[in-house]
């Protein structure tokens, strides 16, 4: 029997991201989130928007967490989580007019980052919005010194890991149609970017 699984970070960020996605999802219906990790976001967001179908993913040994938290909860706009790995997919055939994924893009490597976007782009509808929240930095530079430190404790764990620079996350973006729409700074220097196509 495993325990549901709780993240602290979720718990504190979770309100800040919620009122960026209140305003970029209020007219979307279905949003894949990539990397839910706990699920504690999924249920958080998609109870707070019920008009959204809120389709959690992640790889094959987070699905019993993430489940814990849909069943307890109990909402019927979150169907049941799907594997998902980013690299070797498979990615859902079904066209989503919405993602979001929150602390991922500095847990992968950079391979699968971009293998991410590849993904993302057969995933998305035509008139999609992309969320993604987390640290980032500007042309190599920290936004802070806890980002700094954090960087380092990254790389010490996992070499291919690491905070990414928003402009190379933003060409990828714009590989698939998408361009910038906004970029809100958030709480212990992270940030939400959105693009639009």
């Amino acid at each position: 029997m495993i325990n549901k699984p709780f993240s602290p970070s979720c718990e504190r960020n979770r309100d800040p991201i919620l009122a960026v996605l209140r305003q970029r999802f209020a007219d979307r219906r279905q949003v894949l989130e990539i990397g839910s990790g706990t699920g504690q976001h999924a249920v958080h967001f998609a109870a707070a928007m019920p008009w959204l179908t809120w389709q959690c993913s992640d790889v094959a040994e987070n699905l019993p967490g993430i489940r814990m938290w849909l069943d307890e909860a109990g909402l019927v706009n979150t169907p049941a989580p799907i594997m998902l790995d980013v690299e070797s997919g498979p990615w859902p055939a079904r066209s989503f007019d919405a993602a979001f994924s929150a602390n991922t893009l500095h847990i992968m490597g950079w391979p699968a980052v971009e293998a991410c976007f590849d993904g993302l782009d057969a995933a998305l509808a035509d008139s999609a919005v992309l969320v993604v929240y987390g640290p980032f930095n500007d042309d190599g530079r920290y936004s802070s010194d806890s980002n700094r430190e954090f960087d380092r404790w990254l790389k010490a764990r996992d070499p291919r890991s690491g905070i990414r620079d928003a402009a190379a996350a933003d060409a990828l973006a714009r590989n698939i149609g998408l361009r910038l729409v906004d970029d809100v700074a958030m709480p212990a220097n992270n940030r939400c970017l959105t693009w639009a196509r």
